[in-house]
């Protein structure tokens, strides 16, 4: 039996889940978020807490089951605290700024850039070294800002780029003086 699989997910008293064949709603108080789930994978909604079952132990159920429970898991996650990356700019003279909806990263190329993120995603630049995006839906924050870290990635000499805060680069040695 998978671990993660069979633990019950608990439902917070402001959250609602509506069930619509393999259809499952998530609403909460930062948003809605629907997905579809297996068909082989059976969901059970008890009192307050959700049970995912699977039919058989062949390998691809097996991998369904602890799949479909995390994916629920951060559904319900997401509506009631939403998620966050952080992103740290190190470098002289680099800096983020938002302009209306879009980032504005100036990190050492000839030209500025913009970026316009998804509607689901609000980015913030509490200083011109950090970046806070945050949404309900986990896989969609991650990928933004992977996106945004893809730009300009930490180089191992000095560090410059864009890094995920608490993110350690490591560092290698430079040239020596022969």
């Amino acid at each position: 039996m998978s671990r993660i699989g069979k633990k019950p997910v608990e439902i917070p008293k402001d959250v609602t889940i509506t069930k619509d064949g393999n259809l499952l709603k998530v609403k909460g108080p930062k948003g809605e978020l629907s997905e579809k789930i297996h068909p082989n994978i059976s969901v059970e909604i008890k009192d307050n807490e959700i049970i995912v079952k699977r039919p058989d132990d062949t390998k691809q159920n097996k991998s369904l089951h602890g799949l479909s429970r995390a994916l629920i898991q951060n559904m319900i996650t997401g509506v009631s605290e939403a998620y966050q990356k952080k992103l740290e700019i190190v470098g002289v003279g680099y800096r983020a700024e938002m302009k209306g909806k879009n980032l504005l990263l100036n990190i050492g190329y000839s030209h500025p850039i913009y970026f316009a993120p998804p509607d689901e995603i609000t980015i913030e630049t509490p200083t011109q070294t950090q970046v806070v995006i945050s949404g309900i839906n986990k896989q969609l924050t991650g990928q933004v800002a992977a996106k945004i870290r893809s730009f300009r990635k930490p180089e191992p000499y000095k560090g410059k780029g864009i890094k995920y805060s608490g993110e350690h680069i490591l560092r290698k040695a430079g040239k020596t003086a022969g």
